[in-house]
């Protein structure tokens, strides 16, 4: 199943003073529940927001987490389209790969103090349980997010993850940051299809790894492969379960 454009409108436009661009934001608020509720931030909303907001408001419905607001930030614009910055925002360090790569510092700062505090502004949100998701290249920017000295999302989806990405530099970045500090807290979610690329299931394998042989205190991992899902058809049941896992 390839990715296909969500049906939602953005509820707003952004203009980020860190990068320069304007963002659509896809936005879906939990009806008549007081607050404050949780959130969560998702890359690649232009694509992923329904499936994100869909499994949210089922997880609501059932009772298996409480109000969530679901975020979704997007471009307006497609995959390789011009105004889709998601090869520059989403990738840590720069690489031959993607000409105007490295830019993912500029782009968190951006969801940190320029984002959620207008989206908090407009809702009754939590301080204490931020959440960021992702899918693909999406989930490299959401590694990057949590493996900071003090970590501004307390809860991180990362489904099928890119860690190849520049020689698997993140593995880097989740290493030094061990060697810093011992703990970490937060709640991070692992998942792929395992039908996905060898090479993907073989990259997380190594960051399970990492994160086992020298854990953070603190920091609650948990991981699921789903049978029988590729890199596309598995990112519906990692939003489903992953939002389940960290918010429930």
């Amino acid at each position: 199943m390839k990715p296909t454009a969500t049906r939602a409108r953005p509820a707003f436009q952004s203009r980020s003073q860190e990068t320069g661009a304007t963002y659509a934001i896809y936005a879906d608020a939990p009806p008549g529940a007081p607050g404050p509720w949780d959130s969560v931030l998702l890359m690649d909303g232009d694509y992923l927001f329904d499936t994100a907001a869909q499994a949210a408001r089922s997880l609501q419905a059932s009772g298996r987490i409480g109000p969530t607001l679901v975020v979704g930030v997007g471009y307006g614009a497609g995959f390789g389209k011009p105004g889709n910055f998601r090869g520059r925002d989403y990738t840590p360090t720069a690489s031959p790969e993607e000409p105007s790569s490295g830019g993912a510092d500029r782009f968190l700062r951006y969801l940190c103090a320029t984002l959620w505090p207008e989206l908090a502004r407009l809702h009754p949100l939590r301080t204490d349980r931020r959440a960021i998701a992702g899918h693909s290249l999406g989930s490299l920017l959401v590694l990057h997010a949590l493996f900071q000295p003090g970590p501004f999302f307390s809860a991180a989806l990362a489904s099928a993850p890119s860690i190849w990405w520049d020689n698997r530099s993140i593995l880097g970045l989740a290493a030094r940051l061990r060697d810093r500090q011992a703990r970490l807290d937060a709640s991070l979610y692992l998942c792929a299809g395992d039908a996905d690329t060898p090479s993907m299931a073989g990259d997380l394998a190594l960051l399970e790894k990492q994160l086992t042989d020298r854990p953070f205190s603190g920091l609650r991992v948990v991981s699921e492969r789903f049978p029988g899902r590729d890199h596309y058809d598995s990112a519906p049941l990692g939003m489903r379960e992953g939002l389940a896992r960290l918010l429930g």
